[in-house]
């Protein structure tokens, strides 16, 4: 029998400082049965950064083609693709090829730094591509504050992130190692 997921409720706070963008998103997240608490945390912290009215969670894990998080206009067009992990040269291209503007964030230490060695020449050509990396450090420190039932307060400044739940906090710092060039 397949295992089901599992649903978190989470009250996301968001205070970017940086964007000046100050919001709370009630969500309803499915965690995939294959899903850890830290990867689920990084879905979240990536929702935060990139926090915007017509931001959406997508099925994620349960699908290829598309993105760990999105945002569409108005019209339907791919305006932010955001993925998490490692992914391949291919998906990278073919995530560059279908929306305007494509953030990776990565994770995991040195196989994250091992990935990165391996595909970054091969990504310079897609000004639209932006990848982060968090430290083993930081996903760690984060899945420690996975809650099935959660209220999350995020406050970014100057790249800096503040990652809060009742009386714990997270600070993380984003490493950018390509920016999108528009």
């Amino acid at each position: 029998m397949a295992q089901k997921s599992t649903i978190y409720k989470v009250e996301l706070t968001v205070s970017d400082m940086d964007r000046h963008y100050y919001e709370t998103h009630k969500l309803t997240v499915a965690k995939h049965p294959s899903e850890t608490d830290e990867r689920l945390m990084v879905r979240l912290l990536a929702f935060a950064l990139n926090a915007h009215e017509q931001l959406e969670m997508t099925k994620g894990l349960s699908t290829d083609d598309e993105p760990d998080i999105w945002q569409k206009s108005l019209s339907g067009e791919l305006e932010l693709w955001v993925a998490l992990g490692l992914p391949s040269e291919k998906i990278v291209r073919q995530s560059c090829a279908k929306s305007n503007k494509v953030i990776v964030y990565s994770y995991g230490g040195r196989t994250a730094e091992m990935w990165w060695d391996k595909i970054k020449n091969s990504t310079t050509r897609f000004d639209n591509l932006q990848v982060i990396n968090l430290s083993e450090q930081d996903t760690r420190a984060l899945e420690g504050l996975a809650n099935r039932s959660m209220k999350l307060q995020v406050n970014i400044q100057d790249g800096e992130v503040m990652v809060s739940v009742d009386e714990s906090a997270v600070y993380v710092s984003p490493v950018k190692w390509k920016n999108a060039d528009h």
